[in-house]
């Protein structure tokens, strides 16, 4: 018996022995458990030096801002092409591109033989009918005291109206031109007419020269009502519905991108185009005569605030051209998830529910967001 308990004493006093020269880096090749490639564990050290907290995100009242490009646009009714209803010949203009015009200024002489006869026609007219007048009471005399036939009297009343009618008629055409026929006698006849202003504003084409003979369907000049000109802004499909009348925004030229001037949302389409754009119109608040039609325009509209779930703007970090949030999975445990986000306004975004339907109860790293970035890069790379 004693035998065996002295053999059973060497045995495990052997065992012993060989636990015990066993190597310590061996021991720390033991297995350890392993965490996901995009969850990142800290220790309490690790979270006080990267300033880590978190928080739900919140409800706040945030308001939609809209960037849009579009041109400086002019109304039909404030875009003015001047034509001459009958041909002839261009004498002088003093217009040039830019040039000022106010509602009745002459802004050029036309000349044409075609005007002399047009006031020759008139004025015979006129003095036939004055003689056909007499004639026609005469025969109205006669016929009531059957002194001539009713035919006679009934030519003389056809003829009576037939020029007065062409009298009539070469008083507008003469009017067309500028020619009062009221004020028109043997003594003023001319070859010459002028051309008015139909509106106040500036000229913005010029395209004749003097000396050129013009057809009526030539335009001479393009002028420009600058007091209603407006903005038409470019809004992509999506962000039509968002536009309403009386939404306010601010525009600027392209080359001028300091200079902004304030715009209201007078008009917006209810069509889209091929390329899914519409375009809303807006009026400038104020006369600006350097904005010419066809300047380009880059503008900034605030739409109507709504309640949204938004983050620290410092929460939300951009990695491999996509953007992330470190959602918390344990008290020390975060995992990189990606978001989609909204607006942005005053130092909070937006957390869209097209990512997670559920925000509002995913607790979120709102600072230290870059620090756990930092570390999970330093743990990609070890790996």
């Amino acid at each position: 018996m004693n035998n065996i308990k002295s053999f059973t004493i060497f045995v495990l006093g052997i065992l012993f022995a060989g636990l015990s020269c066993t190597h310590p880096s061996e021991q720390a090749k033991q297995p350890v458990p392993a965490t996901a490639p995009d969850v990142v564990v800290l220790n309490d050290v690790q979270m006080t030096n990267a300033g880590i907290e978190t928080a739900l995100p919140q409800k706040r009242e945030m308001q939609t801002t809209i960037r849009l490009n579009g041109t400086v646009d002019v109304p039909p009714q404030n875009l003015v092409s001047v034509s001459f209803p009958m041909g002839g010949y261009l004498r002088s203009t003093p217009l040039l591109p830019g040039y000022p015009v106010r509602k009745g200024d002459p802004i050029a002489v036309m000349q044409d033989q075609s005007f002399v006869q047009l006031q020759q026609d008139y004025l015979t007219t006129s003095a036939q009918l004055d003689f056909l007048s007499t004639d026609l009471q005469r025969q109205k005399d006669l016929s009531d005291a059957d002194a001539t036939s009713k035919k006679t009297y009934q030519l003389a009343l056809s003829e009576y109206k037939t020029k007065e009618a062409i009298l009539r008629s070469t008083a507008e055409k003469l009017r067309l031109i500028h020619i009062d026929p009221e004020k028109l006698t043997v003594g003023n006849i001319s070859a010459q007419t002028r051309i008015y202003s139909p509106i106040d504003g500036y000229v913005s084409k010029v395209n004749v020269n003097v000396g050129k003979y013009l057809n009526p369907t030539d335009v001479l000049f393009e002028l420009v009502n600058p007091t209603d000109i407006h903005a038409a802004m470019t809004v992509f499909e999506k962000d039509i519905t968002l536009f309403r009348k009386g939404i306010h925004g601010k525009v600027a030229l392209l080359d001028q991108p300091g200079q902004s001037y304030n715009v209201e949302t007078i008009l917006v389409t209810r069509n889209v185009n091929d390329s899914r754009t519409g375009v809303i119109h807006c009026h400038f608040e104020g006369a600006h005569r350097e904005l010419l039609p066809g300047m380009f325009l880059s503008g900034v509209f605030q739409l109507d605030s709504r309640k949204v779930l938004a983050v620290p703007e410092d929460a939300v970090v951009n990695y491999m051209g996509r953007k992330y949030v470190f959602v918390t999975r344990g008290p020390k445990e975060f995992q990189l998830t990606a978001v989609e986000t909204g607006d942005a306004d005053q130092g909070f975004i937006e957390l869209t529910s097209s990512g997670n339907p559920d925000w509002g109860n995913t607790r979120i790293a709102i600072k230290g967001a870059y620090a756990l970035l930092g570390k999970l890069k330093n743990k990609m790379e070890d790996n």
